[in-house]
């Protein structure tokens, strides 16, 4: 079995025509082919090359890194001495990883790395997370190097990225006890001594992924007398420096293999990144929509995951006489996972595309001044990028639940049973929705684009796409779910009250999320009607019965609704 090849929809995502202007603007016009005999010389060598990393990364989690899922959440990782050890089979995951050369997908060749675009990460990350989303953690925070190549200095980068790319491990320090979501409380102190020249750390993070990382990027308050964002820095902590410890390893409800610390830093060494002042505001808002990104990607290899699981034991189940796919109850079930997950897919794909122009035109910039043309492109790529990924984030993350709960519904009483792995992937889906920034939060990142009109007009974008003529039906009533709710849109704003607008957020939120969706999932289905056609279906089905409900709901608000709710 092979995890790459045994999925055609990945492929899909690799002919996508904006992936050529991607990859060829990642190898700068296939121009480091000269200093490097390895880099592709055009599109299709390049393509040629990541299929071959995909189809090998397939062929690891098939053979051993889902195999090694079910002894690491009986083993898991230990404290000792004020340092995590992996359970034995995450260290051979890693071992293994690393041998392959899968330390460095997206850091430039000088460094050590593959220089992936963004978009072949995700693909290789969605891989990876259907496989065990806790080794998809450990190994997935490499892309925090990506902090360090964008606002460290050039001496930094020539340290750290190659460490990096060798397999050395990363986590970013962010949360504290007294500072989960709302960062600008963060409190860790940073300290400056004039005759050393050097920052010192001091204080405590909590609920941090991987936490004994050999190479840690930690949000500390560098201004004294400061209460807000604007007294935060970010700064570069090494584990081995002697005062970086482990307090104790978090006991969770899932994800065992991705050990979740408490650290404290004593008076630990630290090397700032970019400028001070800056850490929040700019350098850990990058830093959260990449890992966002990672968790969306993490989401759907799980909704992948359980819809195999799900798939398979309906197919060999048997009740009454036949195998329980054959009952409307059960194939209702598995063709509902199987359209969220398309739909959840398109979604991630486009957001990455996005980001991953965004990010073009960001290292382009370094290199020489952009042409006013340039610019302009670069600002509606940010926009779409800053815009879609609130609801990859959220909604990905919210279908990997609802495959999660299904999947474990198939399989009935089985499915409660340790023995099974939907029983660990129902547990696993459960974080998804919750670190790197609830749904809650992704809905008050997202709903300005509402009010804005922006998803509208992207709504408008998508469905400007050349359907075939078997397309049209659907077509035509994924137009009705976007006029309801653009109808919806300008009947909370119609009401002038903020605590209404936030208080119908959510519902505004699914609403575009949805139909945005369905949008993505007709275009792709147009590329490939054999292959999404069926989702799309099913998908413009459920979203249709989501969004009527939510526009009833809206239609019939009035502001005395809130005065019905305990505060």
């Amino acid at each position: 079995m092979n995890y790459y090849t045994d999925n055609r929809v990945l492929r899909h995502y690799l002919k996508h025509p904006l992936m050529q202007r991607i990859v060829r603007m990642q190898e700068r016009d296939y121009t480091q082919s000269a200093q490097y005999n390895y880099a592709p010389v055009d599109f299709n060598e390049a393509v040629e090359g990541y299929e071959q990393v995909l189809e090998l990364v397939g062929e690891l989690c098939a053979d051993v890194i889902a195999p090694n899922a079910m002894a690491i959440e009986t083993d898991g990782p230990t404290l000792k001495d004020g340092r995590v050890i992996y359970a034995p089979a995450t260290e051979q995951n890693l071992d293994l990883f690393r041998k392959a050369g899968l330390m460095g997908i997206s850091m430039p060749r000088e460094y050590g790395g593959l220089n992936f675009p963004r978009t072949i990460f995700i693909l290789i990350e969605d891989v990876v997370s259907r496989a065990d989303a806790a080794f998809g953690n450990l190994w997935g925070l490499q892309d925090c190097a990506e902090t360090i190549l964008a606002f460290g200095s050039k001496e930094q980068c020539d340290r750290y990225i190659p460490r990096i790319c060798s397999g050395e491990t990363m986590s970013m320090d962010l949360t504290e006890p007294d500072a989960g979501s709302d960062l600008q409380s963060v409190r860790l102190k940073a300290t400056f001594n004039e005759e050393e020249g050097r920052w010192y750390l001091d204080g405590v993070k909590r609920f941090i992924t991987n936490g004994d990382s050999d190479v840690h990027l930690v949000l500390a308050r560098s201004e004294e007398g400061s209460v807000d964002g604007r007294g935060l820095s970010l700064f570069i902590v090494e584990k081995n420096c002697g005062a970086v410890h482990t307090r104790r390893i978090e006991d969770k409800m899932g994800i065992h293999g991705s050990p979740t610390c408490e650290i404290v830093f004593n008076h630990a060494p630290a090397e700032l990144i970019g400028s001070r002042r800056m850490g929040l505001i700019k350098y850990v808002m990058a830093l959260m929509n990449g890992a966002r990104l990672g968790i969306a990607t993490q989401s759907v290899g799980i909704a992948q995951a359980t819809y195999n699981e799900a798939l398979e034991y309906a197919r060999s189940r048997k009740q009454f006489g036949k195998a329980i796919i054959n009952f409307p109850a059960v194939y209702d079930l598995v063709g509902t996972m199987k359209a969220r997950l398309d739909a959840a897919r398109s979604l991630l794909y486009e957001t990455s595309r996005n980001v991953d122009m965004s990010g073009q035109f960001t290292e382009l910039a370094r290199e020489r001044t952009l042409t006013p043309e340039e610019r302009a492109e670069s600002k509606i790529f940010a926009k779409k990028a800053d815009a879609l990924t609130p609801i990859v984030k959220g909604i990905g993350s919210e279908i990997a639940n609802l495959n999660a709960y299904d999947c474990v519904q198939v399989h009935g009483g089985s499915g409660y049973m340790r023995d099974y792995v939907c029983e660990r992937l129902y547990r696993d889906a459960r974080i998804t929705s919750i670190y790197e920034g609830t749904t809650q939060l992704q809905v008050v990142a997202a709903i300005r684009y509402a009010t804005s009109g922006f998803y509208g007009q992207l709504l408008d974008e998508y469905l400007a796409v050349e359907v075939p003529e078997t397309l049209m039906p659907l077509k035509a009533r994924i137009e009705k779910m976007v006029l309801s709710y653009k109808e919806a849109v300008a009947k909370v704003q119609s009401l002038g009250c903020q605590e209404s607008l936030d208080f119908l957020s959510r519902r505004l939120y699914d609403m575009a999320a949805y139909s945005i969706m369905a949008a993505l999932l007709l275009a792709d289905s147009a590329a490939d009607e054999e292959l999404f056609a069926s989702s799309l279906a099913r998908f413009v089905a459920l979203a249709e019965a989501l969004i009527a409900g939510h526009a009833a709901y809206i239609s019939g608000y009035t502001p005395d609704f809130l005065s019905n709710y305990e505060k």
